[in-house]
């Protein structure tokens, strides 16, 4: 017996309901459920945003981090559609204002996010350092924070010429990035909560 499954379209996927507290990624048109991650997980999630606020703050941008509640529209070959739901994504004030009281979803005729990140969990790692990064990279998102409390390193990934440049921060190290250069946190604060 053959198994067809049911793919759906990005509209199908914004107006899609099924009673549940579930969230899903679409990937390549399949409905993909999202894991709760652990408790670790969630506070790493949640310590980022923080940081991501305050560095904000200080930089008086007009920006703001969500964690875990914005989809990014990816850019897939083949017919069938994929949304990404970051870990904690900033994009500016202005553009969450548009489409906090819709889908929250970034699609590719919208401007890109300005940094998102992901947590690395062991059914994600895969996917987070590759596929992701090759998507993120051409949606053009300005930095891609890889945070791997597995093997207890950041990966920033700053974009320059469509393609993102890496560094490794591990132990004492401290978050800077390009966009975030004043840091007063280092790696092993964000990992060892």
């Amino acid at each position: 017996m053959t198994l067809t499954r049911q793919r759906f379209t990005l509209q199908d996927y914004l107006h899609y309901d099924d009673a549940t507290d579930t969230r899903y990624e679409l990937i390549a048109g399949e409905l993909i459920p999202m894991s709760l991650g652990s408790g670790r997980h969630g506070e790493i999630m949640h310590q980022l945003e923080r940081y991501f606020e305050q560095q904000i703050a200080t930089q008086n941008q007009d920006w703001i981090a969500r964690k875990g509640i914005i989809g990014v529209q990816s850019p897939q070959r083949g017919q069938w559609e994929t949304v990404r739901i970051p870990d904690v994504t900033i994009l500016p004030q202005a553009q969450w204002r548009e489409i906090r009281d819709r889908e929250a979803v970034i699609l590719l005729s919208d401007p890109s996010p300005i940094v998102v990140a992901e947590v690395v969990s062991p059914s994600t790692r895969s996917v987070d350092y590759r596929a992701k990064r090759t998507e993120y990279a051409l949606l053009e998102i300005n930095e891609y924070w890889i945070v791997d409390p597995l093997a207890e390193k950041v990966m920033i990934c700053t974009l320059v010429e469509g393609f993102y440049d890496t560094v490794e921060l591990q132990d004492e190290m401290m978050l800077a990035s390009p966009l975030f250069p004043a840091c007063d946190l280092t790696v092993q604060q964000l990992l060892k909560i």
